[in-house]
């Protein structure tokens, strides 16, 4: 809608200014974009009057205007009398009165103002508050910083805009070790308090910050009625998750989970001179509000120099739940040596939506191509579904004892009554589980409903790398019934409808609401191969369990059949399944015998657990790294001590990449005692048939892309997902057609048997960086399975190498079409 809007600089001494002025108005129905009014032609000189034409959003009736200057100088001062704005079709008319400086050197020394929206249609102007802040540095080392500190406090009736926190009201060198600074936000009341942004540029040597908390009250009310925003983490390029902007919400606890993660992938065009160096912003609107103007300056795929031709930089933003996105706003600031930029497309991914963003753009950013615009709307072509994930805050507290911390890569899976989720781990760019910390983590992961055992271990590598593990806390958020607030009638508020009183009713005045849910896991015991009983993974049950669940002891006897070159020198791994989940991979490394795996021998390994009911299947590997890997595995028996029961899985089949069909893992089911028994002549056919018909084998062709220098020598690993399950790593070794495999423009054949999958969901692909060239640009995959009717398409397109498109060397892929196509041989 078109707005005349009039600025009144007053007739004082040296009112105007030669700065750039920037405003924006909120309405009951929200609020404008930032609009900025070039100085280009002497306005805003001494006792002017100035008149613009601008656009505005339908906002409702209006509230607020904010305003300031946009250099900050000391010569930029401004005496502003009023602003006044009118609608040109209906002549609504709003007058902003204001009579104060904008000027560092003046009044309160702040460079911007709110003012409260006044005139006929106007009952009562909004009150303007002060409110107090005190920024908290915390007391760890190099906690301080001097780079520039800006906040943007959010409440129920608007915000306050990012404000620069530079006039402390306490100590002249603000954000040092341990401070407490003050700062006054002059406002337009924005309602209750809900969230606040705070942070950083970025600038400077040693500018990382560690921010303890944040407390806010109104000036004038007691600090009883503050409200204290924590934080307790970094805001470094180099520590935690490396953000340097955080968003706080007033809770006590779980106060990550309240925020969701949106991550953008910036694809630069692959055209001469494409590339910037100029600063990259990005403004994502939504259907509940938008995210504010966010500079990309930590990339999560650290490949150095951003926005260079032809790759793709990833971006993470935490913020409030936007809503579904509707279009976002990207562009630059048009500083640096090659500032212009070509933008080739945007896609962003909302794990917690299910959503997957296409924002196509192919044009440039530049004043001197095309139409000279330096940022441009663009709108999604396409939303894609992708697995919908949930927000999990995970405590970790490593003990208080000598040599408690470790060096080494820990990892968590967490079981519950919808699943599992797959193995996280644990780490950010901080130096983690280190004697005596608490550390707190947060991903997103499958819903797995109420959880009943977590997996936590680590893999042993580093020096020193045994770990005392304290405690872990779990947390996400549920919606469950809370006492509602008695609030005074709101006579504006339409009436509730009959049914919304009823539901009010019969839940006793409650109202539903995200509240967190924690699981408290104690431990207090060594992970580590020289303590206790060696083991450098455990399973633990959540204080004050319902399940009536316990540790279970599993004795694996594995049984090395007895023919020339039987035996193996290679890891080996298990994981063994039942009715209530399973052991996840183990390794098989503390035999009774100090050569394992030999020829005709019986090896006898003990595996704690969380018990497992009646045992369902097993799952064993090895990962071919030894000269003499290959393995023939006659069975494996194993026995639950607990109920006294002992369960048979025959295999009689190599584990071998040049023997039988040149897999190296096997899934196994039990068969009846009575069955290992017999020795006729034929049972071995028997149980192969009845093993086949209880597993699904699937033929999966990976296609290599014909790009020059597309092949790989790397070793190639593939995991299958399944609604129930899935594959564990593969490692791609025996390929049925070729014996050189993924070379440019092949397709290579592998063969998988796997026992109850469900139907496929996603295919996870990768390889390990080795070989002299490693890079890989995998056209697709293609995976059948017929006896279950599947055939299904995994596009790619895409490098898997360090130096190409996203840096990335694993991909998760997901079918074309999710439509089950009936398999015809």
């Amino acid at each position: 809608h078109p707005w005349s809007l009039w600025i009144w600089t007053t007739d004082l001494p040296n009112a105007g200014t030669d700065a750039d002025i920037s405003f924006q108005v909120y309405g009951e129905k929200g609020k404008s974009d930032e609009i900025r009014l070039d100085n280009k032609s002497d306005n805003f000189e001494q006792g002017q009057v100035d008149r613009f034409m601008v656009e505005l959003p339908d906002l409702g009736k209006l509230t607020k205007l904010r305003i300031w200057q946009e250099k900050g100088s000391p010569f930029a001062g401004w005496h502003l009398s009023k602003a006044t704005l009118m609608k040109t079709l209906t002549k609504e008319k709003y007058t902003f009165p204001c009579e104060r400086w904008l000027d560092i050197n003046e009044d309160d020394k702040e460079v911007v103002r709110e003012l409260p929206a006044c005139g006929e249609l106007i009952a009562e102007p909004l009150p303007v508050l002060k409110y107090r802040l005190t920024v908290c540095t915390g007391n760890v080392g190099g906690s301080g910083t001097d780079a520039s500190i800006f906040i943007n406090l959010i409440g129920d009736q608007g915000d306050t805009g990012e404000r620069q926190l530079i006039n402390c009201k306490n100590n002249v060198n603000k954000f040092e070790k341990g401070n407490m600074d003050e700062f006054i936000v002059e406002a337009v009341t924005i309602g209750l308090i809900r969230r606040l942004r705070i942070g950083h540029n970025g600038k400077g040597s040693g500018c990382g910050w560690f921010l303890d908390k944040v407390i806010v009250r109104e000036e004038g009310k007691a600090e009883a009625k503050a409200l204290e925003f924590l934080c307790n983490r970094w805001l470094d390029r180099n520590e935690d998750d490396g953000q340097i902007t955080r968003e706080l919400v007033p809770f006590l606890d779980g106060q990550r989970l309240y925020n969701i993660r949106y991550q953008i992938s910036v694809k630069t065009g692959d055209i001469p001179g494409g590339s910037s160096d100029s600063n990259v912003f990005v403004k994502l609107y939504g259907d509940k509000g938008d995210t504010g103007k966010l500079l990309l300056v930590v990339s999560t795929n650290n490949l150095g120099n951003y926005f260079e031709t032809g790759r793709i930089d990833i971006f993470t933003v935490e913020t409030f739940d936007i809503g579904q996105i509707n279009r976002l706003l990207i562009g630059h600031t048009n500083k640096g040596m090659r500032a212009g930029w070509f933008l080739d497309s945007v896609q962003i991914m909302v794990p917690v939506h299910g959503n997957n963003y296409m924002f196509p753009s192919h044009r440039w950013l530049s004043k001197d191509e095309a139409d000279g615009k330096t940022e441009v709307e663009i709108y999604p072509s396409e939303i894609l579904d992708i697995e919908q994930l949930m927000n999990y805050e995970i405590t970790v507290v490593t003990g208080d004892v000598m040599f408690a911390g470790t060096n080494a890569r820990v990892f968590i899976q967490i079981y519950g009554e919808k699943g599992k989720t797959e193995i996280i781990t644990l780490q950010n760019k901080s130096n983690n589980f280190e004697r005596n910390t608490t550390e707190i983590f947060k991903f997103e992961a499958k819903d797995v409903g109420k959880i009943f055992k977590i997996r936590i271990g680590h893999d042993g590598s580093g020096i020193g790398s045994g770990w005392f593990l304290e405690a872990v806390d779990v947390k996400h958020l549920i919606m469950a019934l809370v006492p509602k607030e008695k609030k005074k009638e709101d006579k504006k508020k339409k009436k509730k409808k009959k049914k919304d009183e009823e539901d009010e009713e019969e839940n006793g005045g409650e109202e539903m609401e995200e509240v967190v849910l924690t699981y408290h896991f104690p431990c207090s015991r060594w992970l580590s191969s020289g303590e206790e009983d060696g083991e450098l993974v455990v399973e633990l049950l959540p204080e004050d369990a319902e399940e009536d669940l316990e540790v279970n002891t599993y004795e694996v006897c594995v049984f090395t059949g007895d023919m020339m070159g039987a035996g193996t020198d290679t890891n080996v791994y298990i994981n063994i399944y039942g009715e209530n989940g399973d052991t996840g991979e183990r390794p098989l490394s503390n035999s009774d015998n100090l050569n394992k795996f030999e020829r005709g021998q019986e090896d006898v390994f003990i595996v704690a657990a969380i018990d497992l009911g009646t045992l369902k299947k097993l799952r064993i590997r090895h990962d071919n790294t030894q000269p003499y890997s290959a393995w023939y595995l006659d069975r494996v028996e194993i026995v639950d001590t607990k109920e006294d029961i002992t369960y048979y899985f025959p295999c009689n089949r190599w584990l071998a990449v040049d023997e039988d069909d040149g897999q190296i893992a096997r899934e196994l089911v039990p068969v009846d005692e009575a069955f290992m028994k017999q020795d006729e002549e034929g049972a071995g056919a028997t149980l192969g048939l009845e093993q086949k018909s209880m597993s699904t084998t699937y033929t999966i062709k990976i296609k290599t892309g014909e790009k020059k220098y597309a092949g790989t020598d790397a070793n190639v690993f593939a995991i299958l997902f399944g609604e129930k399950d899935d594959t564990g790593l593969i490692n791609l070794k025996a390929c049925k057609n070729y014996k050189n495999k993924f070379e440019q423009g092949m397709i290579n054949e592998f063969i998988v048997e796997a026992v109850d999958l469900g139907d496929l969901e996603k295919l996870r692909i990768g390889h390990d960086n080795s070989g002299g060239s490693s890079g890989w640009f995998l056209d697709w995959v293609e995976v059948d399975a017929p006896s279950q009717g599947q055939r299904l398409r995994f596009p790619c397109g895409r490098w898997l190498d360090e130096g190409e498109d996203d840096g990335a060397i694993v991909r998760d892929l997901y079918p074309a079409d999710l439509q089950t196509e009936i398999y015809t041989p």
